[in-house]
């Protein structure tokens, strides 16, 4: 996000919400609430900043409660406390909770490691600390709400001071190079720090006096000045902090689901409140737009659980908190939301396999929360999954809020899945082949801008039974470095997309694949997409790349890249796997996974070819290493030729 300087006019409109709210919210009193119509909502925003305007600010003050937010009822409530007690899911969080009743917090950390981990780019030496610390004070805080015999109140003392100790929130490597927020010259939230602030929301929230007062007071004085302040202040002005507040990502609905939470069940001021969730309403608009209206989701199936999944978390607490009265599952656009939600089974290639494009995971996961699956078959009418697993507390206790809800089902539907996909907004096709060992490929257009972006455009993943047999390799670990242009893994040498006087594609929205032709049936799928756009060459006058599934018999797929260029250039491909293989010839390449083989056949118009296969010098990636590209370049310049790989299984 590019930064803007701060306009007498932002200034001006934040003091005046500021003023109108002082004045006219001293004293909270019962209301009837008026439902939000989000879409005249938004109208009503300021494009620069978005912090709700005085307009805005009129709206909410209609349809939002003028206490706080309470995310379950109080310790004190033994009525319900005792229920969640009988239930098998509160003894099951009971039992584990006393397995962790001998542990110690893992924060602070030194600020040596913090040091360390900030220029290595190294999480692993500080966030399982983080988020063990925090997953045990989660479990302290609902158990002693279940059992009520004060057994975990020392843990839960010992393990909100430790957090409250730590002199940063935020993960190392989110911290600017210099280490401003471990040094206090500012503050920010991130993925580690809205955590941290929510888990610490809800143990003063739900306990109240069974914590000291001093500890109470330490808490609040926290969150408001590591989570309220420096939220609302990023949302008025758009400084240096809290720059996700914009993004498409997975990171703004992440984080703003836990500051929200945080804020509007801790802060004592009505006016923040409110104006955070305003503020949240008008960030939201961002990160949705970053889905196709197809439903598609550039960061993958992992990021879609993780990101969306604290989206549905967010619009579950405001829908609770206005009674109601704002709706954010279905937000300025129902049919856009169902299709967001409908994502996981399109986006599924087959046997549980899915295309790791981008820093997407290649496996339909089976561990790990599925809150937003849950919460998807409730809104959006999509396949109600037949296991629950929840990662968070405040997941916990929507659960026990709503136990029908997430219920195991007895019967799960099983349906099957259609011969393509076709997310014609974004551009991505899955072409799946019936065969009893089904032979499938996802093909992916898009554009180099897209989130967790790969320089990708024409990337592909092969599908045979459930093994991957070659194509997109997928990210890097995350580790320093791995963001890097310079990543192998991370541009177009990486991926199976031609490679044109050594030149790889470029980065930018512009720099795209647009689908030209596309043809489905139950024996034959055939695609063209234009890939020119990617590349900056001035004498490329066509690049084309076709995909033919021929469904009959074993099936066969087929990658043909076509070009024409106004001058001779360089041409070569690449055949990009995991797994192990056999260059028989410069035509003939046998790729062998643990339970499948297939040929890759080649064919050349225009030119000869031959074969280099290399290491993908990237030892660290999220699907495994080693990775190798088999480079099949044309042995002469030319102006126009084609390069054909037939795959087929053996």
């Amino acid at each position: 996000m590019t930064l803007k300087k701060i306009s007498f006019q932002s200034i001006l409109l934040f003091l005046v919400s500021m003023l109108v709210f002082a004045t006219s919210c001293e004293t909270p009193s019962e209301k009837k609430l008026e439902t939000l119509n989000i879409q005249d909502y938004l109208d009503l925003g300021n494009s620069d900043t978005l912090y709700p305007t005085p307009k805005q600010m009129e709206l909410l003050k209609k349809a939002m409660p003028e206490d706080h937010f309470q995310p379950a009822p109080k310790i004190t409530d033994r009525e319900y406390w005792n229920k969640v007690a009988a239930s098998t899911s509160g003894k099951t969080y009971l039992e584990k909770a006393n397995g962790l009743l001998d542990s110690k917090p893992e924060v602070p950390i030194t600020d040596s490691i913090y040091r360390l981990a900030n220029k290595d780019g190294n999480r692993g030496i500080y966030k399982p600390r983080y988020y063990r610390t925090m997953d045990k004070l989660e479990h302290f805080v609902l158990a002693e709400c279940i059992e009520n015999k004060g057994r975990f109140l020392p843990q839960i003392e010992t393990f909100s001071d430790s957090i409250i100790a730590m002199k940063s929130w935020v993960h190392p490597n989110h911290d600017d190079k210099n280490n401003g927020i471990l040094e206090g010259r500012r503050v920010s939230i991130d993925l580690g720090a809205r955590k941290f602030g929510s888990v610490l929301a809800l143990t003063e929230s739900l306990l109240e006096d069974k914590l000291p007062q001093d500890l109470r007071n330490q808490i609040n004085t926290n969150i408001q000045r590591r989570i309220t302040d420096t939220y609302l202040k990023s949302t008025a002005f758009l400084d240096e902090n809290n720059t996700w507040i914009k993004s498409t990502s997975n990171w703004n609905s992440v984080c703003t689901s836990g500051a929200i939470l945080a804020i509007i069940t801790n802060s004592d001021n009505y006016e923040k409140r409110i104006a955070a969730v305003g503020a949240a309403i008008n960030s939201m608009a961002y990160y949705l737009s970053g889905f196709g209206d197809d439903g598609y989701c550039s960061e993958g199936l992992g990021y879609w659980g993780y990101g969306f999944g604290h989206y549905l978390y967010l619009a579950q607490i405001i829908y609770d908190y206005s009674d109601g009265h704002i709706d954010l599952f279905k937000f300025n656009n129902p049919e856009k939301l169902r299709n967001v939600g409908n994502f996981p089974e399109n986006f599924e290639i087959q046997e549980g396999r899915c295309a790791p494009f981008a820093d997407g995971v290649s496996s339909i996961s089976s561990s790990g929360s599925n809150f937003a699956n849950v919460l998807s078959a409730k809104h959006y009418g999509a396949v109600v999954p037949n296991e629950i697993r929840m990662e968070e507390a405040a997941e916990q206790l929507v659960a026990w809020n709503d136990p029908d809800l997430f219920k195991v089902q007895e019967n799960p539907v099983v349906t099957e899945l259609p011969n393509h996909t076709f997310y014609n907004d974004f551009g991505m096709i899955i072409s799946r082949g019936k065969q009893d060992n089904p032979f499938s490929i996802a093909l992916k257009a898009g554009h180099n801008a897209e989130n967790h972006n790969h320089s990708d455009v024409g990337t592909y993943t092969l599908v045979l039974g459930s093994d991957i047999m070659s194509g997109d390799i997928g990210a890097p670990s995350y580790r320093a470095g791995s963001f890097s242009p310079n990543n192998k893994a991370r541009s177009s040498w990486g991926h199976p997309v031609p490679l044109i006087n050594n030149t790889l594609q470029s980065n930018g929205k512009e720099f795209k694949g647009v689908f030209k032709e596309t043809e489905f049936s139950d024996t034959k799928d055939r695609v063209v997409v234009d890939i020119k756009p990617a590349y900056e060459l001035p004498m490329l006058q066509t690049l084309e790349r076709t995909m033919v599934n021929d469904k009959s018999g074993n099936g066969t797929i087929t990658i043909e890249d076509y070009f024409v260029a106004s001058e001779s250039v360089e041409f070569g491909i690449a055949i990009m796997t995991l797994n192990d293989y056999e260059v028989v010839d410069d035509h003939t390449v046998i790729l062998t996974s643990d339970h499948q083989k297939v040929k890759a056949e080649i064919e050349s118009e225009g030119f000869k070819v031959s074969i280099k296969d290399v290491l993908v010098p990237v030892e660290h990636l999220r699907e495994g290493a080693p990775a190798y590209r088999i480079g099949i370049q044309a042995n002469s310049k030319a102006k126009t030729g084609k390069i054909r790989v037939i795959y087929t299984p053996l």
